[in-house]
């Protein structure tokens, strides 16, 4: 290949590439623009405060929906981040053997499963057995193994990326396995765990179908483990699919706000892995 053929296709190579990060930007930008356009016609003081009134009356709001969600989240991460965690750990310190195999192609498995299968078989674990009924507990532990694989495969593939010389360092030290992983591996890899519990957060924020078959929904305030609870996803698949142009409104406005959630935690990630810069 000459020279000027070999320019043309670094050229050509470059140029497709902008165009693909373009066209990724482009098609986020619009999704953005177009869920603000709709939902922030639906944003006022009772939006956020007041819970939904009934079927065909004209206002309200979502509070139980945004709170609910968050208490979900919150318990969520509880169950799910320690598990991912502790995963993590193993297969990326520990992980040699038929067992790190098993424990590895399980990870995989469940990351591949749809959630409504999810939502599924906590429905008749907890819902129909454990626990008897709808509940955010339930809930809770359908977004938990949501998260587990998630938070999992990305914090193990961070741990590998801390270099073997400062594990070496801390054993020629003197100090144990474990508190050479605790307070050296990860400490060092502590922006890449932190951005992977978030992505987790994110990606279970936004489910619905495990929500609709375990913590079903509520039109009031709740804070009961054991009970039916609202949450961000099943509203707005509820006012989404209801006849009233205000609902509709309702529904767009909902999902800004759960973007908006998102947003918050991505911007928190960013500011508790900053690096200060050097003077």
């Amino acid at each position: 290949m000459t020279y000027t053929r070999r320019k043309a296709a670094d050229h050509l190579a470059t140029f497709l590439i902008a165009l693909s990060a373009c066209a990724g930007v482009a098609a986020l930008v619009v999704i953005l623009g177009y869920v603000i356009v709709k939902g922030v016609p639906a944003l006022n003081l009772d939006f956020f405060t007041k819970r939904p009134l009934p079927i065909g009356e004209v206002g309200g709001g979502v509070a139980p929906a945004i709170l609910g969600t968050l208490y979900m989240l919150g318990i969520a991460a509880l169950i799910g981040i320690p598990i991912g965690m502790g995963a993590a750990i193993y297969l990326s310190e520990y992980g040699h053997g038929r067992f790190a195999a098993v424990v590895s192609f399980v990870i995989d498995l469940i990351a591949g499963l749809p959630s409504i299968v999810v939502g599924v078989f906590v429905w008749a674990l907890l819902v129909r057995h454990l626990v008897g009924q709808y509940s955010a507990l339930a809930g809770s532990v359908a977004l938990a193994i949501i998260m587990i694989p998630i938070t999992t495969r990305t914090v193990e593939e961070i741990l590998r990326l801390v270099p073997n010389s400062l594990r070496e360092a801390a054993l020629a030290l003197g100090a144990p396995r474990w508190r050479m992983i605790l307070q050296v591996v990860v400490p060092t890899a502590r922006a890449g765990v932190i951005t992977g519990v978030v992505l987790s957060l994110a990606r279970a924020g936004g489910e619905t179908a495990p929500l609709l078959l375990t913590a079903l929904g509520n039109q009031f305030f709740s804070f009961d483990l054991f009970s039916p609870m609202a949450s961000l996803p099943v509203q707005i698949y509820n006012y989404a699919v209801s006849p009233y142009g205000d609902w509709h409104t309702k529904a767009w406005g909902a999902s800004l706000v759960l973007v908006m959630i998102v947003a918050v935690l991505s911007l928190v990630v960013r500011l508790v892995t900053r690096t200060p810069r050097m003077r």
